[in-house]
């Protein structure tokens, strides 16, 4: 087979199977992941599940495919607020906020998908340690520029970076975003502000509204 020959069927197979992944996804929104079977997949395409496996050796493999996807999407914005412009105080709070906001958009307001990514979580699918990697290693790049540039104290950026992705972690974890939906203080911008104190090595003043109840 000649190069074009080769190129133009990697072409044909990585659309195909982006194809399934998207079908996948709307099926997986409608009835479940659980409940969707390669043969739903396969006759939503118009091809025969054996053609399905030609992409995928397993229904986990979808799966995983959908959930990288969606969780792809949370990196790629991340990683563009981290290498943009403005202060890196200004990036951090969009980053943490948008990761909050997209999570929700994904994994919350669709219960479905919520279902397919607890699943990951409990199973500890190796995408889910990777997308752990791939933000924490977003807000390193935030965090180590503001060192440089003298925003933030000098210190081990990286372990900066997992102390904040820490504190920071029931407004993006699926599971803890509906668990600790009834308490919504402090909320994500509030834990943003006390993250940036302590990177600039001052106080946090957080205002009246960070008051807890009685």
């Amino acid at each position: 087979m000649s190069v074009m020959g080769a190129s133009a069927q990697s072409a044909r197979e990585i659309e195909q199977r982006a194809k399934i992944i998207a079908t996948a996804e709307r099926l997986f929104r409608e009835i479940g992941f659980q409940k969707t079977t390669v043969a739903d997949i396969a006759r939503e395409l118009r091809m025969s599940p054996a053609n399905v496996y030609r992409f995928f050796s397993a229904k986990s493999e979808i799966n995983a495919a959908v959930a990288r996807q969606l969780m792809s999407e949370v990196e790629q914005a991340a990683q563009g607020i981290a290498r943009g412009p403005g202060a890196a105080e200004e990036r951090l709070r969009a980053l943490i906020l948008s990761n909050e906001s997209m999570n929700a958009a994904r994994y919350v307001a669709d219960r479905k998908l919520h279902d397919m990514v607890e699943a990951a979580l409990i199973e500890n699918w190796p995408i889910i340690s990777e997308h752990i990697d791939r933000i924490d290693a977003a807000i390193e790049e935030v965090i180590r520029s503001g060192m440089d540039a003298g925003e933030f104290v000098k210190g081990d950026a990286q372990l900066a970076a997992r102390l904040v992705h820490t504190a920071c972690i029931r407004y993006c974890h699926p599971r803890l975003m509906v668990e600790c939906a009834d308490r919504p203080i402090p909320t994500s911008a509030q834990m943003v502000e006390f993250c940036i104190a302590a990177l600039r090595g001052g106080r946090c003043d957080l205002g009246p509204s960070a008051a807890l109840p009685r």
